[in-house]
């Protein structure tokens, strides 16, 4: 569920980069390069890893 949670804040915070040209994570730490920042764009990458390793689970349950 956390990892589910954190796709979806990844997701959304590229969809409002896509069309506003505004970083909500960079902004919301002071900046892309801030420490809590790299914490979160580092837990997104870690929770789609994970989404990654279940495309298989879910695509033998179908």
């Amino acid at each position: 569920m956390i990892s589910l949670l954190l796709i979806i804040i990844g997701g959304l915070n590229w969809l409002v980069v896509g069309l506003f040209d505004y970083d909500a994570v960079s902004e919301l730490f002071g900046g892309s390069d801030e420490v809590g920042a790299r914490i979160v764009y580092t837990l997104v990458g870690v929770a789609a890893i994970y989404a990654l390793a279940l495309v298989g689970k879910v695509s033998r349950d179908d």
